[in-house]
């Protein structure tokens, strides 16, 4: 192996052209011509003796061993950035960017004015806020630290477990006055339920009794949505019934907007994580934002800690 091949110039144009599958669109970006680009990938090629992409007239695309050389080629260069970052640290204030990911519905609802505080305590940390309900690979969309709801499945990020979310069902005082309320979680099953369509099993409503005994009840709804904020405005609009995190509506409860139904009967609770991505973790901001959410999110209304 050819290891003058392997400089760190070479793996961020190959992480370029891999993310972008463009060459021209590279060589614009980095300033360069498009034989610059070209040359650098063939001696990386040529370095690691297999191809790392497959190139059309259109598009460029990963082989399978690119793929995995990708996924290493990012770790790499992490580790170079966060060992420059350590250094700078231990010299100055915290200062540069965390990437932070976050469902969609709790980020607009509370995290962003939580990260507001923090960049009035720490004004030279920048931070990048993807908001999704999608479970992204942080390794590969260069995410430092992703706040999940819901079970994890094994990871090899670093889990900071923060408590978890209470749900409980709700309803509009007008929709419950015309259709009556629910006096039996049988009941529930006449009603329209605002469901959740990216939420597996949600044609049926799993409740837990004051016994501790649990309960599946079949559920019906002509509303379907995708996103926690679209189904909070279902609700409070008189919609039909259904199950929720309180920290999405506990504003409308205050104000009289929504009504527990069956307060007996409450939905399982779901965990609530930080999970960071463990090359990222001893960084100085990184840490720093980690705590701070940490503290914050365990002062919202329904979270209780593990």
């Amino acid at each position: 192996m050819d290891m003058a091949g392997l400089s760190l110039d070479r793996m961020r144009t190959f992480v370029r052209v891999a993310e972008r599958g463009n060459l021209s669109m590279v060589a614009k970006e980095l300033g360069v011509g498009q034989s610059s680009v070209t040359r650098h990938l063939n001696e990386l090629e040529e370095a690691v003796g297999v191809p790392l992409l497959s190139r059309t007239t259109r598009r460029v695309t990963l082989t399978d061993e690119g793929s995995r050389y990708y996924t290493n080629c990012l770790q790499i260069l992490r580790l170079v950035e966060q060992a420059a970052e350590e250094a700078r640290d231990a010299r100055d204030a915290p200062a540069g960017a965390v990437r932070l990911s976050c469902t969609a519905a709790l980020g607009v609802m509370h995290i962003t004015r939580m990260i507001f505080d923090f960049q009035d305590k720490h004004p030279d940390i920048r931070v990048d806020l993807n908001l999704t309900d999608q479970r992204i690979d942080l390794v590969r969309e260069g995410v430092d630290v992703a706040l999940r709801l819901g079970p994890l499945a094994d990871s090899a990020m670093k889990l900071h477990a923060l408590g978890e979310s209470q749900r409980l069902l709700v309803g509009a005082p007008a929709y419950l006055s015309a259709r009556g309320r629910p006096e039996r979680p049988a009941d529930l099953s006449r009603y329209e339920t605002v469901v959740m369509s990216n939420v597996a099993g949600s044609d049926k409503l799993l409740l837990s009794s004051p016994d501790g005994t649990s309960l599946m009840i079949p559920v019906r709804g002509r509303l379907r949505v995708d996103h926690g904020l679209a189904a909070r405005e279902a609700l409070a609009a008189g919609r039909g019934i259904g199950p929720t995190h309180l920290w999405l509506v506990h504003d409308l409860l205050h104000d009289g907007r929504l009504e527990v139904v069956l307060g007996d009967y409450r939905p399982s609770p779901v965990p609530l994580s930080l999970l960071i991505a463990p090359e990222r973790a001893a960084i100085a901001r990184v840490r720093l934002l980690v705590d701070f959410l940490a503290a914050e999110v365990a002062r919202l209304p329904g979270i209780r800690r593990s």
